[in-house]
């Protein structure tokens, strides 16, 4: 397995490969400063490379994941902590990673190069779009749908339901008791929107 990005994020997603039993290969990274990371190899992405390497983009931030995932084609694969909780009747898509502590109930469905981290909670009949990251202690009540590149802060709480457009942002221990548009930066207890770009990224 290989990984592309070679910074903090990376540490957390080659020690869970190395818990799962997963050889990790190497890494890659465009700052060519960095050689090494937790003593495996750091190198230089290019046309070239074979694109059919198992890999999964260790970035944490969910724009530039989409950027890498159009630009790399390659056989994408899943990270799951194994001291995490997945329902059976969960559905996980490729290039995801799944930290330590985390619980998905049933018939959850997480999408393509999404971050599960710390400690989160996801309840039952969630949605999970593509390239969302939900952070540390975040709780995830039932029915709730998380549209495309949103980013939930860590330890907040959205109520059973709740949808969160694409490309948003939740702020730190926000509790979202409203829908919340797409392309939105909202904050606090109640969730407020502070901001709204009326355009796609």
């Amino acid at each position: 397995m290989f990984l592309y990005g070679a910074s903090g994020h990376a540490k957390v997603i080659v020690e869970i490969l190395e818990a799962q039993g997963i050889k990790v290969e190497g890494l890659f990274d465009d700052n060519k400063s960095v050689q090494t990371l937790l003593n495996y190899q750091v190198r230089r992405w290019n046309e070239k490379m074979d694109r059919n390497k198992k890999m999964i983009i260790s970035i944490g931030s969910n724009i530039i994941r989409k950027k890498i995932a159009d630009f790399i084609t390659g056989e994408y694969e899943i990270a799951i902590h194994p001291k995490s909780i997945l329902s059976q009747r969960s559905i996980i898509g490729l290039g995801t990673v799944i930290m330590g502590g985390v619980t998905i109930n049933v018939n959850t469905y997480v999408g393509k190069h999404c971050i599960v981290n710390t400690n989160a909670s996801i309840d039952h009949d969630c949605v999970l779009d593509d390239f969302v990251h939900i952070s540390p202690n975040v709780a995830l009540c039932g029915n709730v749908h998380v549209g495309e590149g949103s980013h939930v802060g860590a330890g907040s709480v959205v109520l059973p339901g709740k949808k969160i457009g694409r490309w948003c942002t939740i702020g730190a221990g926000s509790v979202v008791i409203n829908d919340i548009p797409d392309y939105s930066t909202a904050v606090g207890n109640p969730c407020k929107i502070i901001k709204n770009m009326h355009q796609g990224v």
